[in-house]
């Protein structure tokens, strides 16, 4: 099978497709036949080695979409032919998705709804378990409430508008202008352009006087300002940041509202099934969807992984080998 390898950590080029024997699934795994594999920041810490991966060589590829190819022994609830999607492997520990057949335990996978579309589940696994993960688990969002959602237009940010909108939140996002009408498409009830000097005072305007739940991706930019649009009680949830210390510059404004702050990764979660199951179920009832910005393949990977840290798009990345 063709598989996109690195045999060192460091920038794009180290990225190549080789001819690798396909992989015999172990006990708890599944052996899928891969249709889509979402493009992630994430990908790009292990392959340069921020993230601390098990020893290169490695296939990359953290999400994935595909067919059931084959089943370990112990596998139960799974067939071939089965289409399934999930997240959690291109670490090292296990081969990634950048592949045309991959290796999946079955912890980290559930299947995939008829109609749903398999190149959409293939980027939804990153984007969506984090989302629901900070909106529901972390933040508790219910109905009515006022979200703010940093960043509509990235692939957390236009699946977390959607989330808040299936539970009937009001949600205020932000984005460049061009990003407006699709994401009031998507579910928004305000979108705000992020770089206007009246930013906090239009997100205040927006939600009546302050947001019950805030997703902050970059906290170093927000962590002041979230405090300040925040209702009392309001529960902010960190998600990444660009510069790793993040500081109040008058932390009386949180205090003040009894405002609480979690901070999260996906990779913490205690059972990826639950929220996949969740996201798959949104998806197959058309209350979310995943855009996709652009695909590559396999020969592609590492301009894929360039532009998913260096350019300007609406939603996600793929690569279908």
């Amino acid at each position: 099978m063709r598989a996109v390898r690195l045999s060192e950590h460091g920038g794009p080029d180290v990225l190549h497709v080789e001819e690798i024997d396909r992989p015999d699934p172990a006990a708890d795994e599944l052996l899928l036949e891969v249709d889509a594999a979402g493009v992630n920041p994430v990908d790009t810490y292990f392959r340069d080695g921020s993230y601390p991966p098990a020893d290169a060589p490695f296939t990359p590829g953290v999400d994935f979409a595909g067919t059931v190819a084959e089943t370990g022994s112990d596998v139960e609830g799974f067939a071939e032919g089965d289409r399934v999607y999930g997240t959690g492997i291109g670490n090292g520990s296990f081969q990634g998705s950048y592949a045309e057949y991959a290796t999946v335990p079955t912890d980290r996978v559930v299947h995939l709804p008829d109609g749903v579309d398999a190149t959409e589940a293939g980027t939804a696994g990153v984007v969506g378990v984090t989302a629901w993960r900070a909106l529901i688990d972390h933040a508790g969002l219910e109905p009515a409430e006022r979200c703010l959602v940093h960043g509509g237009s990235g692939g957390v940010g236009h699946v977390a508008v959607q989330i808040g909108d299936a539970v009937s939140a009001r949600v205020v996002t932000t984005a460049s202008e061009k990003y407006h009408d699709v994401l009031e498409e998507r579910g928004a009830e305000t979108v705000l352009d992020y770089g206007r000097d009246d930013l906090a005072d239009a997100v205040l305007e927006a939600s009546d006087g302050g947001v019950d739940a805030i997703l902050d991706h970059r906290l170093d930019d927000y962590l002041q300002f979230d405090a300040d649009v925040a209702a009392e009680g309001a529960r902010v949830v960190g998600i990444g940041e660009n510069s790793p210390d993040p500081a109040f510059t008058n932390d009386g404004a949180a205090r003040s509202k009894d405002v609480s702050y979690r901070f999260m990764s996906m990779f913490n979660t205690p059972d990826l099934r639950v929220p996949l199951r969740g996201v798959a179920h949104l998806m197959a009832v058309g209350r979310l969807s995943i855009d996709v910005a652009r695909s590559y393949d396999l020969e592609e990977a590492a301009r894929a992984q360039r532009d998913v840290m260096e350019e300007s798009f609406f939603g996600k990345l793929v690569i279908e080998p």
